[in-house]
């Protein structure tokens, strides 16, 4: 049986989609599809977009979001060299659902902080 006869299903172990959602889900990855959607960007200019993200994990992902066809990357042999990360198609469709998400949590963290006041009030902060 090949990849195209496959029904995925992300809540089997065995599911190779498992690891595209962790990709994509990931705190890093989540903020590098959501950065490289507003457009190209050089790895530098990337990693200050993605406040916080170290160098090593800021490659870390880049290098999983292109193995999964999500992330372009283009190396120019120029001196010094120049390469430019940039959204594939997929990764593009991607980042808007993710984008839709983040919008959402940030539209409703008042409510989140309330709830996690109420709930370190009644249980104590840990």
């Amino acid at each position: 049986m090949d990849s195209t006869d496959m029904a995925y299903d992300v809540f089997s172990r065995q599911c190779p989609s498992r690891g595209t959602l962790e990709h994509v889900t990931g705190r890093w990855g989540a903020l590098t599809l959501g950065a490289l959607h507003d457009g190209t960007f050089r790895f530098n200019e990337l990693r200050r977009r993605v406040d916080g993200v170290s160098e090593k994990m800021l490659s870390q992902t880049l290098h999983a979001l292109e193995r999964d066809g999500l992330v372009r990357r283009d190396a120019q042999p120029t001196n010094p060299p120049r390469v430019d990360y940039e959204l594939t198609p997929l990764g593009r469709e991607i980042a808007d659902r993710l984008l839709t998400l983040i919008r959402f949590v940030e539209s409703r963290q008042d409510e989140v902080l309330r709830a996690q006041e109420r709930y370190d009030a009644t249980r104590g902060a840990r």
